[in-house]
């Protein structure tokens, strides 16, 4: 406020020591809170005892309190989309007061990739040790620590707090898929898990272009960095509608909580149950080695190659194909156009991953949608080859490319999420989802090398490694469609060779 007479523009003014102790307990408060938030599992634990049965949630209806927690999710995952999305409304403003060069700007993105990179993995596995409400609660936290980032007066500072920033939202969206997958029950777990991240990523967008159409021309850029004051805090009171998922915490013997949790999403606990429609998922270590070895090191391999696959497609071919059609001889004009119109006929792509997901098979879905996304590369592959300069070659490729990417973005997260064990699952969906965002840092690097500049070339070195890792996941993936998340871990276990250890 006390810029707003020089325009907000505050590059260059001196960090006094205020400031200075203010940045410095942010990190202190983050600590502590994290200290705070941190379960103390063995006190809980004295005199809890007993089985839960999961399989009478997984046959409840769906009612307001799991309504109650899709909304909630649905704004955390928007929230958490908005803030890398920002990254493109603000480079402009910063890189005219902080004049630096374009290339120079584009290290934000870079750094903030990066961020979201390392929280995916961080925060997931965070998730499996101290609980899914808990880690979005600390992302939240962190939220609104580096709003800071809106009054940095040098860029330095700025690519320092957005790396912090990305950490905090890179985290978020694989947690908020753990917490779902294990809340709702099986018969609708599927398509409403696609529908969050469809949903969530639309609106995160909007949210992004709206605040920076509404806010920018009256605050300048850095507006659209203290945002993060106000979603955190929303996040924040949304928690009282988010409960601990009563899988983790009875995986980590807190049975008289979860049943707490169950009880209120109107799910009656049945002790005289069959044993082994009963069994629940034993408490197991978790870990990284566990998801490269065993069972579901095919699996992880699949979804970690689809990922990074995924990352080169949409933030490194997608982002050089205008400039390559333009050196096939189409005119800026013709081929800003080409892509408006290929993206409009992409739209309905979410209306269709949903149906296949819910109706048909889930792992292959994702397959045929891996499948879709080589072919439109193989496509691209041939025109360039040819040098085909003919639009509606073009218009299909890109809009088959356009369809199958964000078909395979909408499902990666939610089938990991279901896939993996309650002790593997957090850190299942973060890896798979820091994957994509490492293949988006391969693609820059892969931009700076000049291999996009070849429109077939790249193509082909795309297409290639995803019908490889389509198969491996048609091989060893199994259908989650419908199925209790126990069902499906017995049978990973069954299909990989190995016996299930269950406790009923």
């Amino acid at each position: 406020m006390h810029a707003s007479h020089m325009g907000y523009r505050m590059v260059g003014m001196p960090m006094d020591t205020t400031m200075l102790t203010g940045m410095g307990l942010i990190p202190l408060g983050i600590l502590m809170a994290w200290y705070g938030l941190m379960p103390r599992l063995a006190q809980l634990r004295q005199g809890d005892h007993g089985t839960i049965h999961f399989h009478v949630a997984d046959n409840m209806p769906l009612n307001w309190e799991h309504w109650k927690l899709v909304i909630a999710l649905v704004v955390a995952v928007a929230v958490d989309v908005m803030k890398p999305a920002t990254l493109g409304f603000v480079m402009p403003g910063m890189t005219l007061e902080y004049e630096i060069s374009k290339q120079a700007a584009g290290t934000l993105a870079l750094v903030a990739l990066t961020g979201t990179t390392v929280g995916s993995i961080i925060w997931g596995r965070m998730a499996d040790t101290m609980g899914r409400r808990a880690a979005i609660l600390l992302s939240a936290l962190m939220f609104i620590g580096t709003a800071i980032c809106g009054a940095m007066p040098t860029f330095e500072w700025n690519l320092i707090m957005c790396f912090l920033m990305g950490a905090s939202a890179g985290g978020l969206l694989p947690i908020t898929f753990t917490l779902m997958a294990e809340m709702i029950p099986a018969a609708h777990r599927g398509w409403l898990l696609v529908a969050l991240g469809g949903v969530g990523t639309s609106a995160g967008y909007l949210l992004a272009s709206g605040s920076a159409a509404v806010l920018e021309p009256l605050f300048s850029w850095r507006v659209l960095w203290m945002l993060g004051l106000p979603t955190g805090l929303l996040v924040i009171f949304l928690n009282r509608y988010i409960p601990e998922s009563p899988r983790f915490l009875a995986s980590a013997g807190l049975k008289r909580q979860a049943r707490a949790i169950l009880t209120k999403f109107n799910a009656h606990i049945d002790h005289d149950a069959d044993e082994q429609t009963a069994a629940e998922e034993v408490q197991q270590a978790g870990g990284f080695r566990n998801m490269i070895r065993g069972p579901y090191a095919h699996i992880t391999l699949g979804l970690v190659g689809a990922g990074v696959a995924w990352g080169l497609v949409n933030f490194g071919f997608l982002l050089w194909l205008p400039t390559n059609l333009r050196d096939m001889g189409m005119s800026a004009e013709a081929a800003n156009g080409l892509l408006a119109q290929s993206g409009f006929l992409a739209l309905p792509g979410i209306l269709m991953v949903i149906w296949f997901y819910h109706h048909w098979s889930s792992i292959k879905t994702l397959v045929l949608f891996i499948g879709m996304t080589a072919a439109s590369l193989v496509l691209f592959f041939i025109l360039g080859l040819l040098q085909v300069n003919a639009h509606l070659a073009i218009i299909t490729a890109t809009a088959l490319l356009l369809i199958s990417a964000s078909g395979v973005i909408a499902m990666l997260i939610p089938y990991a999420a279901e896939i993996y064990p309650v002790h593997l699952r957090g850190t299942g969906a973060g890896v798979v989802a820091a994957s994509s965002k490492f293949g988006g840092i391969l693609g820059a690097a892969c931009g700076v090398l000049g291999v996009f500049n070849d429109l077939a070339l790249s193509a082909l070195l795309i297409a290639i490694p995803l019908i490889i890792f389509g198969g491996l996941l048609l091989k060893s993936g199994i259908d989650t469609r419908g199925r209790r998340l126990e069902e499906i871990h017995a049978a990973v276990l069954h299909k990989a060779g190995s016996q299930p250890t269950l406790d009923a």
